[in-house]
């Protein structure tokens, strides 16, 4: 007898939370969430975007410093051109007369 009243009290409530779940389940989804993949997935998304702006980085950086050297080399071919260019070359030297004692 003592089951009965317990079988009358669980069989009404597990009905009645499997309609709500039911009707609940066309609003929201009722999977749980997961959150450790996500974050795990965001974490692995930024890392990688990382990596690619340094690589671009160090690219650009290289580009730069290939850049910076040819502009020195141009800067002391043109200034050895100017030097060259406006100089005046010395006088030829003077005969010296040399007298006899």
């Amino acid at each position: 007898m003592c089951c009965l009243g317990v079988f009358k009290r669980v069989v009404p409530f597990l009905l009645t939370f499997a309609v709500g779940l039911f009707i609940a389940s066309f609003f929201v989804t009722l999977m749980a969430p997961n959150f450790g993949g996500f974050r795990r997935q965001s974490r692995l998304r930024e890392f990688r975007h990382v990596r690619v702006e340094n690589d671009d980085l160090r690219r650009e950086n290289a580009r730069q410093q290939a850049e910076i050297e040819n502009l020195k080399r141009q800067l002391e071919a043109s200034r050895a051109a100017d030097i060259d260019m406006f100089t005046v070359p010395p006088p030829p030297p003077v005969p010296t007369v040399r007298f006899k004692r």
